[in-house]
């Protein structure tokens, strides 16, 4: 049985601490801080800290990796085409990796940074995945590294997983990312009931995560440039045509960046 739990770092960031309740082993998912997780280790002490997953290596997500790997032994496995600091398994696009008894699917997520990974189970009674930067609920990452084409690409791939699974990424940016939602399909019900939802959660100063890849898909306008009305706004946007839908995506994250 795994227990998924969100360690706030820094403004905006969460730490994701799996738990395997049964043998008291747990793992966490890009601590860009060491701290929190060394507090949850000091007020567990009967807990293990077996695996450390890194998506990408910004620092928001691997400064606290050192610190975690010196002090607890925990393994560290991370992006092969990255350098992540302390790693000892390099992951590669397609790789499996055991994870407290579980088997996770590597996932490259090139677009935010070019080696960039995500990792996904289906192994779970809910299948769930670990996307880092790439995929925000309602939203995407900047593209720091790759090209809109790469980004759309990564999207998309994740939009093709089961809608049950559970997405787990890595900062709390779900109300800015839906007023933009709002701004692109202002008569969508789905987003216009999400936003709604998620005002209250953050008003109580609630987590609005883990999103599902259904959800994203019913409100995630990243997810949607097929959609007639989502190319429209990109066209109305651009003052063009986009003829595809990865130059739709273009657009789409060009309007986000200064909105």
């Amino acid at each position: 049985m795994i227990q998924i739990v969100a360690l706030p770092a820094f403004s905006d960031n969460y730490i994701w601490l799996l738990q395997d309740t049964a043998n008291r082993r747990c793992a966490v998912v890009d601590p860009g801080d060491a701290a929190p997780v060394l507090k949850w280790l000091g007020d567990n002490p009967d807990w293990v800290l077996e695996d450390i997953l890194v998506t990408h290596h910004h620092n928001d997500h691997v400064g606290g990796v050192e610190a975690l790997k010196q002090t607890t032994g925990a393994r560290v496995c991370g992006p092969a085409h990255e350098r992540i600091p302390a790693r000892d398994l390099a992951l590669d696009d397609n790789a499996r990796v055991q994870v407290l008894g579980l088997e996770f699917e590597v996932l490259a997520m090139p677009g935010h940074t070019l080696g960039h990974i995500a990792y996904y189970t289906g192994q779970t009674p809910t299948p769930l995945l670990f996307c880092g930067d790439t995929l925000f609920a309602a939203g995407c990452g900047r593209l720091f590294e790759g090209t809109p084409e790469q980004m759309h690409h990564s999207l998309q791939r994740l939009a093709a997983l089961p809608e049950a699974t559970e997405v787990y990424c890595a900062h709390e940016y779900t109300l800015s990312n839906l007023r933009f939602a709002c701004a692109v399909e202002p008569q969508n019900p789905h987003v216009r009931q999400r936003f709604e939802d998620v005002t209250r959660l953050r008003a109580d100063n609630r987590i609005s995560l883990p999103s599902t890849i259904g959800l994203e898909r019913l409100t995630n306008p990243f997810l949607r440039t097929a959609e007639t009305f989502v190319k429209q706004k990109a066209d109305e946007w651009k003052g063009h045509s986009n003829p595809s839908q990865a130059t739709v995506f273009a657009a789409l994250r060009s309007w986000k960046d200064v909105f």
